[in-house]
């Protein structure tokens, strides 16, 4: 016989010639001849001696133990208290019971929506982070969720986790704010034959993600088609005289004409214009030539207004000084005012005969004055 001591939270395996006998737990045990035991840490996982199967026999034993089975395709989340501890694969696993408390959480690898509840901090964790994958929808952006090349559902912004496994997923977004496309350097008749290069731009925004991904290749392709033909269309029927004019209808037409056309696309115009409308070299010199001859003749049709009205005005004055001597000179003597100040020096010459001279032109005689 010999002694032997298992302390508390211990268990050990009592075995006779390589064969397993029975179970001892806390306390003092005697054992005979040819008895061997394995301690045990019932804190740390118990990794069995000898067959699992041939120790669950020992119904002592079997109820000492917790027996996690795993499938393939699945995974066991282990809780030590309600807090996250260990992933679990496929296989046997065995924990002893009583000193800590564990919980498990099965999940099933061969779903993807990830339906058990789990928290978002565990599903994040290091350990858990190879078994999912996530998709994030921005704020400004719409998903289509297609499972196996098939579509299931539309997504909203936010962040989404499935369970990583062989089924393949795949996310379309598209951008919901509204967008803009360039139609450049377009070479366009007009109805008079005059030929054009137009820059066109169109804002539009999708509506229908459905219609737009699912149901149509390429949306904003086809948009573009069908905006350059709606302009050739528009600038077609104009003479070039006409588009300089209305170029800014040219919104409305666009939008009638491809309204419905565009919704089986999934998408909305709301908006756009001509940026630019680029002549040819002899076409622009043409207007210029043009212009500056609109410009003299409007030029030459003011000149010969304030002409007219110059001349009625001098008709006026002299009409005026006619009937009143006074007037007359009065006017004489504005312009002597007006000669005397561009002369610096007077040289005066020939006697006494100048002073009557000057006091004829600036004085008026007596039959004025009376």
């Amino acid at each position: 016989m010999k002694y032997t001591k298992i302390n508390a939270y211990e268990t050990a395996l009592v075995i006779k010639n390589g064969a397993y006998r029975r179970t001892i737990t806390e306390g003092n045990h005697w054992l005979g001849f040819s008895e061997n035991f394995m301690r045990f840490d019932m804190t740390q996982p118990f990794m069995p001696p000898v067959r699992l199967e041939i120790l669950l026999n020992d119904a002592h034993l079997a109820s000492m133990l917790d027996i996690v089975e795993v499938k393939d395709n699945e995974i066991v989340l282990q809780y030590e208290r309600g807090l996250f501890r260990n992933i679990l694969t496929a296989g046997r696993h065995t924990f002893w019971k009583g000193i800590i408390a564990y919980t498990y959480v099965n999940v099933d690898l061969n779903k993807i929506e990830i339906t058990e509840n789990i928290d978002l901090g565990t599903l994040l964790s290091k350990q858990l982070l190879p078994y999912v994958r996530t998709y994030t929808v921005e704020s400004y952006e719409k998903g289509l969720l297609f499972v196996d090349g098939k579509f299931q559902k539309q997504l909203d912004a936010g962040t989404y986790y499935w369970w990583k496994n062989s089924t393949t997923i795949h996310v379309t977004k598209v951008d919901i704010r509204q967008l803009q496309i360039e139609i450049s350097g377009q070479e366009i008749l007009t109805k008079d034959k005059a030929a054009l290069r137009i820059n066109f731009h169109a804002q539009y925004k999708v509506i229908d993600l459905i219609t737009a991904l699912v149901e149509n290749k390429d949306y904003d392709k086809q948009l573009y088609i069908l905006v350059q033909l709606a302009l050739r269309e528009y600038i077609g029927t104009l003479t070039l005289d006409e588009l300089l004019e209305k170029k800014e209808s040219i919104l409305s037409f666009i939008l009638e004409n491809i309204g419905q056309k565009a919704q089986k696309l999934g998408v909305e115009v709301t908006g756009g214009g001509i940026k630019d409308v680029i002549l040819p070299g002899e076409m622009k010199e043409i207007m210029n030539q043009v212009l500056i001859a609109e410009k003299k003749a409007q030029a030459n049709i003011i000149m010969r207004r304030e002409e007219t009205a110059s001349t009625r005005s001098l008709l006026n004055t002299a009409k005026l000084m006619e009937d009143n001597e006074m007037l007359f000179r009065l006017k004489e003597m504005e312009y002597v005012e007006k000669i005397a100040d561009k002369v610096n020096n007077i040289s005066v010459s020939g006697g006494g005969q100048i002073f009557d001279q000057l006091k004829q032109i600036f004085v008026s005689d007596k039959k004025v004055r009376t």
